[in-house]
């Protein structure tokens, strides 16, 4: 079997249902990342980024809360993902996306957020214009 590091790396972007529980968000996530593990991959981040509106209704939900998933793998994998993820409830939509040299890192939600929430800085002053 090839060495981890020879496998392209993914993003697996899931959109869990908000009107699933908790729990069962969170053990989808961590049956995914199991998955990966036990098919020969290997899980290169998880990130929450949270509750999101939808940019038009899924099965009538306005949101859904967002969970993206990079790992590395055999080719074998990304099958099995694609089969257990369409059958699992809970799961609104997913979509798995080939990650190429030069892509830059996803955005943390965090710091989004903490961006969001700093005060915008107010003009003191005006400029004159110029006189032509």
């Amino acid at each position: 079997m090839p060495e981890i590091a020879s496998f392209p790396t993914y993003d697996l972007m899931l959109l869990l249902s908000t009107v699933t529980e908790d729990e069962r968000r969170e053990e989808i996530v961590a049956n995914a990342e199991k998955a990966i593990g036990d098919q020969g991959g290997e899980v290169v981040g998880s990130y929450d980024w949270g509750v999101r509106s939808l940019a038009y209704e899924i099965r009538h939900q306005p949101d859904a809360h967002y969970r993206l998933i990079q790992f590395s793998g055999p080719p074998a994998l990304l099958e099995s993902l694609d089969h257990t993820l369409k059958i699992t409830d809970g799961v609104t939509r997913f979509r798995i996306i080939k990650i190429l040299p030069g892509t830059p890192p996803p955005p943390d939600r965090e710091d989004e957020v903490a961006a969001a929430d700093e005060p915008e800085l107010e003009v003191a002053y005006e400029a004159e214009p110029e006189a032509a």
